[in-house]
């Protein structure tokens, strides 16, 4: 006998063991060697990490793909795995020794990497573990990790291959640069935050011509000591008499040129802006095309360098404030600032300050404003590279979905910019370079390798020292579909697995990691990682607004399962995962998925109760009952549904399917209409419908274990008689196809009866007829199969309408209320039921309430005012208001319409 009540916790657990026991996850299974392969890498999350709801939807999704794809007889991988996650990572132990009063630097590179190893051993399991709570059906025992041995020994060979095809080399060039953790960043660790600063206008004397100045606003006078240029507009006239000409640097008295160039806007500012290559990433692409020298002013802790600092000094003009600057060395950026804009104060220069609102760079980990900073780097020339990425998505080899994601792509691969992928970090994949005492470096899968080359240019041999610095996490993770399989090593997986299908992630990650992927891949594989590229959307609070710490709105995934159960969750997230649309998640909704379960369950033991057992051998293409052909057709339409909405990432919709079949179609229909059956007397019919039902049930079970795989496994192994076709655990089991089961005679059967009710049933609940009322129905002029149908379900129609009688008339009786169904006319007298004419009135007025409502929301959207200041998910809200309202409003019109007819 069943449990009276379905305990998520403790079922979870077991089935999970379960699974283990029987390997049911493992790609290669021996029943599968012929199957068609089917392969998902997972976005490996970093080892800092904890569960957050978007790994929750990310997940949940590549899962509902993977037991979907298992369950149609391929053989599925899906590569577990984690990424090292360079400075997150390090700045986790780094606060650990921090408490414990130890420097990093003090403790030596060999001893502090060795701490964060140790770390990695002892939390770095936490995600897999919130993973499995969630039901992920990866293949945990290929479980890798960015740093292990194999995946470091692929990190070599592509840096050491890219180096030798001169598609990676070392320059010096901006970037951005974290001053906290001395060292350059990608882009997607940048925060831009927006800031209440100030607009510094500066007047720059114009080379002999005594009393004429141009005046240039800038945001950080700090970096006015690195100037090597004023530009302005080539077409802007106030200045075109000053192109060619030389400007005089305030303070610091070097001569620099005053050039035209279109990044000067005109209708900015003064229309004239300072040039400081090496502190400005446009600045510093001005100073590429005119040639100029760049000067940096900063050290890596953002401290102004000027003495000894030869860029600085040169051509620079003996100057009684050179001491003066001199005693600006070694102060920390804000500092100087007030310093800089007190001696410009001095000297006359500074024109005005204004307020000034901008956003200010800032590092998403460290929290402090990041430089621009020119530094020498390694970096990769992926232009070449991007072509070749390009034109796989251009001609259909990698789709993505939704497709107007290809535009993000195209975008960014268009615009490439050579990557930097050194880091002045310890915790990473070593840059494999090694250098002479001259500078000179080389490139080696080993030491040994480097010591040999260092031989053969000098023909002796020489001490090498090894570049301290790591390679850009996102390297590592580039090389993630085909390292994972064993690459460079030619693996049976390789061979197998390679290219992937389906990869699943979120948009703000399509450059930094889809896109290297893409271009690493089809350089080294000479084809596509994978061949489609699902971009989910963002799982946002209630209220559409983004989840934060510091708002207090985030939903930790865990402590919802604890509270509801993974099924539950996953259910919410699924039917929510609408594409190209945000999932507004609240806890309400998936206590709404638990009564689902609950539902399911509840289901379950009724079915038990009423002897619905499983039979070995039961062929449900020789039921003669026209209830079973009609619920056997009805799940062989579901199935369908379910698999073409998967099939077209349209999870959502597939979701909603099954959904709609269980509760509506099984539970409310299939069951309510088999209860005088099942509760009656012994009879064929009895055995037959308890046959069905049996096997429906397992369908059921199919068809909602991609997303809902713990309730749905323990239902699979509740007692019943197996065949021996049966699968020992759900995970493994067949997908059905029950084409051959649909049955058109069946659906206009029980189809009719279905619809006549929820007509009806709709009908009493639009026009206010209590609930309790019985009231009468009539057939008008109905056809002679409608009229043998009604006969035949008379009581089921009675009982489940609420109907006092029915009978047969040639026209719609007076104050009746006409309902077409399947076209034909049922009608429900409703005089002495109900006040015609106070319901119409009652009507009406809700319906004017509603137009209001909606006036006021409209006066809103189009106000401009308050679209601009009010917050997205604001906007949002009243969006979805209007959008409920004329919903409603669509309901008591149709209620309206049918009183009104009624007379």
């Amino acid at each position: 006998m069943m449990d009276k009540t379905f305990d998520p916790k403790a079922v979870e657990t077991r089935i999970s063991a379960v699974w283990e026991d029987k390997e049911a996850f493992r790609a290669g299974r021996p029943d599968r060697k012929d199957a068609v392969p089917y392969a998902i890498v997972i976005p490996p999350p970093n080892v800092t990490g904890s569960l957050h709801m978007g790994h929750a939807l990310n997940n949940t999704i590549q899962d509902i793909l993977s037991r979907f794809e298992r369950m149609r007889g391929r053989d599925v991988l899906w590569q577990p795995g984690m990424d090292h996650a360079g400075i997150a990572t390090q700045m986790v132990v780094e606060r650990q020794l921090m408490e414990q009063q130890i420097d990093r630097r003090a403790l030596g590179r060999d001893a502090f990497v060795q701490r964060v190893w140790e770390w990695k051993e002892e939390s770095g399991g936490r995600i897999k573990s919130q993973l499995q709570r969630l039901g992920a059906s990866c293949d945990w025992s290929r479980e890798r990790f960015t740093m292990d041995e194999g995946l470091s020994a692929a990190v070599l060979k592509v840096f050491v291959d890219l180096y030798d095809q001169g598609l990676i080399y070392k320059d010096k060039r901006l970037v951005n640069w974290d001053p906290k953790f001395q060292t350059a960043i990608s882009d997607l660790e940048v925060q831009q935050i927006e800031v209440k600063g100030s607009l510094w206008h500066i007047r720059y004397a114009i080379e002999g011509e005594p009393g004429r100045f141009i005046t240039v606003a800038t945001t950080r006078p700090e970096t006015m000591l690195g100037d090597v240029a004023v530009a302005v507009h080539p077409d802007d006239e106030r200045y075109s008499n000053l192109v060619g000409r030389h400007a005089i640097l305030p303070l610091v008295g070097r001569r620099i040129p005053i050039v035209a160039d279109s990044y000067s806007d005109p209708e900015k500012g003064t229309g004239a802006v300072k040039i400081t290559p090496a502190h400005d990433f446009n600045d510093f692409e001005v100073g590429r095309r005119h040639k100029l020298l760049s000067i940096n002013i900063l050290g890596p802790e953002a401290q102004i360098s000027v003495a000894g600092n030869d860029d600085f000094l040169r051509d620079l003009p003996t100057s009684d404030s050179l001491t003066a600057l001199m005693a600006l060395d070694g102060l920390d950026r804000a500092e100087a600032r007030k310093r800089i804009v007190a001696m410009l104060e001095e000297s006359g220069d500074l024109v005005s300050i204004e307020p000034h609102t901008h956003a200010v760079p800032h590092g998403d980990r460290s929290g402090v404003v990041i430089e621009p900073y020119l530094t020498d780097q390694w970096y990769v020339d992926v232009k070449p590279l991007a072509e070749v990425a390009l034109g796989a998505v251009r001609n259909g080899k990698t789709k993505f979905v939704p497709e107007n994601w290809e535009k993000t792509y195209f975008q960014w691969l268009e615009n490439i910019e050579p990557w930097c992928v050194s880091r002045q970090l310890w915790w990473g994949h070593q840059i494999p370079a090694w250098y002479d005492e001259e500078g000179n470096h080389f490139v080696a899968m080993t030491e040994e390798e480097a010591h040999a080359k260092a031989q053969e240019k000098h023909g002796r041999a020489v001490t090498l020292v090894r570049d301290e610095d790591v390679l850009d996490t996102w390297f590592s993770s580039a090389l993630w579909p085909f390292s994972t399989l064993g690459w460079p090593e030619d693996t049976p997986e390789v061979k197998r697995y390679y290219p992937t299908n389906t990869l699943v992630t979120g948009f703000d990650i399509i450059f930094f990691w889809v896109a290297r992927m893409m271009m690493m891949g089809l350089h080294f594989m000479d084809d596509v990682p994978f061949d489609t590229v699902y971009i989910h959307a963002l799982v946002r609070d209630e209220k559409g607004a983004k989840m934060s710490k510091s708002k207090g709105n985030v939903i930790d995934p865990i402590d919802v399962i604890d509270q509801y159960g993974a099924d539950a969750l996953r259910m919410t997230l699924a039917a929510m995962a609408a594409q190209g649309r945000d999932i507004k998640l609240s806890v309400q909704r998936v206590e709404g998925y638990r009564n689902f379960a609950t539902k399911i369950w509840n289901a379950a033991r009724f079915a038990e109760m009423n002897g619905c057992q499983r039979v070995a051998g039961f062929d449900p293409a020789a039921v003669t009952e026209t209830l079973n052909k009609w619920a056997l057709s009805e799940t062989a339409k579901a199935i369908n549904e379910v698999a073409a909405g998967i099939e077209a990432y349209k999870f959502n919709e597939a979701a909603l399917s099954v959904y709609r079949f269980v509760w509506n179609v099984f539970c409310d229909w299939t069951l309510e209409l088999a209860k005088p059956v099942l509760q009656g007397p012994d009879s064929d019919a009895k055995a037959e419908t308890q046959k069905t039902i049996a096997f429906i049930f397992d369908e059921i079970s199919k068809l909602l274990h991609p997303f809902m795989p713990f309730i749905t496994e323990e239902l699979w192994a509740i007692k019943g008689e197996d065949g021996p076709e049966r699968a020992s655990i759900l995970a493994l089991a067949p997908w059905s196809n029950l084409d051959a089961l649909i049955d058109p005679a069946s659906d206009a059967e029980i189809g009719w009866v279905v619809d006549l009710v929820t007509e009806v049933r709709s009908a009493r609940s639009e026009t206010n007829v209590p609930a309790g009322a019985q009231i009468p129905l009539a057939l008008v002029a109905p056809s002679a199969d409608v009229q043998a149908r009604a006969a035949r379900w008379d009581d089921t129609l009675r009982r489940l309408a609420r109907l006092s009688d029915i009978t047969v008339v040639d026209s719609a009786p007076k104050s009746s209320i006409q309902l077409l169904v399947r076209g034909e006319i049922a009608a429900l007298p409703l005089e002495g039921v109900i006040d015609l004419v106070a319901e119409r009135a009652r009507l009406t007025k809700e319906i004017q309430k509603v137009d209001a409502d909606v006036a006021k929301i409209d006066a809103k959207l189009g106000n401009a005012d308050f679209l601009k200041r009010a917050p997205d998910d604001v906007v949002e809200e009243q969006r979805e208001r209007r959008a409920e309202s004329l919903g409603r409003k669509v309901k008591m019109e149709e209620a309206l319409r049918r009183l009104q007819d009624a007379g």
